[in-house]
């Protein structure tokens, strides 16, 4: 079982700063949005795949902690923890955006769910539907 949570490391481009030279609030939500996909394709879900079976996935809900500024040219390690209560359609992303020194720059929270792409309605178990697909379900906290 993974005890970590899944991580990508980015580097901060320029493209990315803001007026103040830090990264701009929107790219946070960016990367945050990267690092989930980059959890899924890990645990063998591409978003072919997702897609192919009937279900996308949806954010419900987003908070953004920010606790230290990035500049331009500094790496950040992107966490991404699955959180599921079982019997719900939602579930909850826990993401810690870390410098690579180790200071701790953001922190996202997410309400996600799967959205059922015929019905447009969030799917019953998103816990079983990604455990159906996922190679590695660990990866995604699916033990």
């Amino acid at each position: 079982m993974t005890t970590e949570p899944f991580r990508v490391r980015v580097t901060v481009r320029g493209y990315e700063l803001d007026t103040q030279g830090h990264l701009n609030q929107a790219v946070y939500l960016q990367y945050a949005e990267h690092a989930r996909w980059e959890a899924l394709r890990a645990a063998g879900v591409g978003q072919d795949a997702l897609i192919a079976s009937g279900a996308g996935p949806v954010v419900l809900e987003t908070t953004v902690r920010y606790l230290r500024e990035l500049r331009g040219g500094d790496e950040v390690d992107v966490s991404c923890a699955f959180e599921y209560t079982p019997g719900r359609k939602t579930f909850r992303l826990v993401q810690h955006l870390v410098r690579a020194d180790g200071t701790a720059a953001a922190e996202v929270t997410a309400v996600g769910g799967l959205l059922d792409l015929h019905t447009r309605r969030l799917v019953a178990d998103p816990q079983a539907h990604l455990r159906k697909l996922a190679t590695d379900p660990d990866l995604l906290g699916l033990s």
